[in-house]
């Protein structure tokens, strides 16, 4: 159950983060919407790095590493783009669709396979994710999927999470090949150094803008930090695809975040598509194996 657990706060510490970044980074470029959370989370990475024990490494470990880089900075990137210019609701349902690609990489790349019930909660999680993107008065029930061809949002998050089931097991794979605090920590600072120090370069990010908003940025960079480390711990102990699921619930948050702070409609609705993941969830974790 720790696994449950961890990946919970994980979806907790995501949906939170998305609602910080978009209420208070929205209006500036989607480079340095990105880059706030990516800069403030290096001085807590930075400090804990010194005390993370190095274990032995191996090729495999480099491979999954290396790759990782260019497909979380994509993934991460549209991510950030997707929730800047469309509802949080009509774009965080689609990460629901990640741990239903993880059965296909997940498969290839670690060689694991869930159970019936297993696979039978993955697609009552996707399901939810379909409901959640219901209009009250759906032309045909087709409708959720054709909005990814009008929302702009929807077919970039639909992008990520295809982004993201790959990263996610040669993430866990580097994982199996180091431990789950030294590639978490090594993994982020790398990137985001690489990140960062491009849009500098490239005269993408103005410093003014972090100076003024440091008291934000603080914030976000501990919300992303705290995503990263919860991430690294949740995935080495359970199947890839199981974690994934259950992180997913950042959508349910998401969702709630949407109507309370944003005021976003057809809440209600959305709502069974919600409890539906909470029941995809719970089928997981009681028999999936």
């Amino acid at each position: 159950m720790l696994w449950f657990v961890l990946s919970f706060l994980t979806a907790l510490a995501v949906a939170s983060h998305d609602a910080w970044v978009k209420k208070y980074f929205s209006g500036l470029s989607i480079y340095e919407m990105l880059a706030f959370p990516l800069v403030y989370s290096l001085p807590p990475l930075l400090v804990t790095l010194p005390f993370v024990p190095v274990p032995s490494l191996d090729k495999i470990f480099v491979r999954a590493f290396l790759f990782c880089l260019p497909i979380n900075a994509v993934g991460l990137s549209l991510h950030i783009r997707a929730i800047q210019v469309s509802p949080l609701s009509l774009t965080l349902p689609y990460l629901s669709f990640t741990p239903a690609f993880m059965i296909l990489t997940g498969f290839i790349v670690l060689g694991e396979m869930p159970n019936t019930p297993g696979i039978l909660g993955i697609v009552v999680i996707c399901a939810g994710g379909y409901i959640l993107n219901l209009e009250p008065a759906p032309k045909s029930p087709l409708a959720p999927l054709k909005a990814v061809f009008r929302e702009t949002g929807s077919w970039l998050m639909l992008i990520v999470a295809f982004a993201y089931s790959l990263g996610a097991v040669f993430g866990k794979q580097a994982i199996m090949h180091s431990s789950p605090l030294f590639f978490s920590t090594t993994f982020f600072t790398a990137m985001n150094i690489l990140l960062a120090a491009g849009f500098l370069v490239f005269r993408k990010v103005r410093l003014q803008t972090f100076w003024a908003q440091r008291q934000k940025g603080i914030i976000a960079g501990l919300l992303f930090f705290a995503h990263v480390l919860l991430h690294a711990f949740a995935i080495s102990l359970t199947k890839a695809a199981y974690m994934i699921a259950v992180k997913r619930f950042s959508v349910v948050l998401g969702l709630i975040y949407g109507g309370v702070i944003f005021k976003e409609k057809n809440i209600a609705v959305r709502t069974i598509g919600a409890l539906l993941m909470v029941a995809g969830a719970i089928l997981i974790t009681l028999w999936g194996q």
